[in-house]
């Protein structure tokens, strides 16, 4: 078990400041790093793989600086998103340079497993300039594998793999998470990091905009009308009799879903009532979905605030 905490970090280049007096926490299981481009997301991760200093506040791995510090160095493993392999390595070459770097003890066998893990052993022999983007990302995550770290930080690791590729690194790193490992990635795919991290940090031209499970974030929206789509058996007199209430900022009835669109301004009051309202009209509920409870629509009102 590993945790990352950053305690009032900034960082500044000049007069930019990338990172503006960010405080969170990352602990094992899977988490979701989110922000616009620009927002600070891969400044904040080489401040936690131990690649940038901070300008001030610190990034400690359970309670220990990163900065400098060789021995959390051990317990890292890092997959950025720029280009970092040598092409006139071979795959073999260049995963195996890093389990020496790492002073393992069996540096061979720490590089066939981790070829294994993100199945490149099959070409492990050929230069990776010769490699696909895909193959690439999934080279650079064989040498931040080969020392078995307990901490792994991800930027933008899909970019350029392939469906098949995508869904078997998703899987690794879901294994990771359930094993007890803190992963952190970053995305720009939000369906990517919907169905990984239940747990995700947003970060908003540098400064941290939220954070936790995505579905209790919105909840916690309360300056945003909660948006559903509600089937019933009688959809205009369901809508009459909730307008009639007086809970709800608007109802629109939709002819082509067949459906009524709801915005209600208290999600807690609103599940309650819609119950309540449809059996004493005697109208029954088919389908009762929240219409904006996705990491999109979240992302998306967290970016326009």
């Amino acid at each position: 078990m590993a945790t990352i905490t950053i305690d009032k970090v900034s960082r500044w280049f000049g007069n930019v400041v990338a990172v503006n007096d960010i405080t969170m926490s990352i602990g094992p299981g899977v988490t979701g790093l989110l922000g616009p481009n620009g927002a600070g997301k891969s400044t904040l991760i080489h401040m936690m793989s131990g690649f940038l200093a901070p300008s001030s506040g610190a990034v400690t791995l359970d309670g220990a600086p990163i900065w400098r510090n060789q021995q959390v160095y051990r317990q890292i493993g890092l997959v950025p998103e720029r280009e970092s392999v040598y092409d006139h390595l071979t795959g073999w070459e260049f995963v195996l340079a890093n389990a020496e770097l790492h002073g393992l003890p069996q540096p061979g066998a720490a590089a066939r497993r981790a070829l294994d893990l993100v199945e490149m052993a099959y070409a492990k022999d050929r230069r990776t300039g010769t490699y696909s983007k895909g193959m690439k990302q999934r080279v650079k995550m064989a040498s931040a594998l080969v020392h078995d770290p307990a901490v792994l930080l991800l930027d933008e690791p899909f970019n350029g793999m392939d469906p098949r590729q995508r869904l078997q690194l998703m899987e690794l790193l879901r294994r990771f998470g359930a094993d007890g490992r803190t992963v952190l990635f970053s995305s720009h795919i939000l369906e990517e990091v919907e169905q990984l991290a239940r747990h995700i940090e947003v970060v908003v031209a540098g400064r941290h905009a939220a954070s936790g499970d995505f579905r209790r974030i919105r909840r916690l929206m309360t300056d945003r009308p909660h948006r559903y789509l509600v089937r019933s058996s009688d959809d205009r007199r369901l809508a009459a009799a909730l307008i009639a209430d007086g809970s709800t900022t608007g109802i629109e009835v939709d002819e082509r879903e067949r459906a009524l669109r709801i915005e209600a301004v208290n999600f807690q009051g609103f599940t309650t009532l819609l119950p309540r309202v449809a059996r004493e009209a005697g109208i029954r509920l088919y389908t009762v979905s929240p219409a904006d409870e996705s990491l999109e629509s979240v992302f998306s009102y967290l970016v326009s605030a």
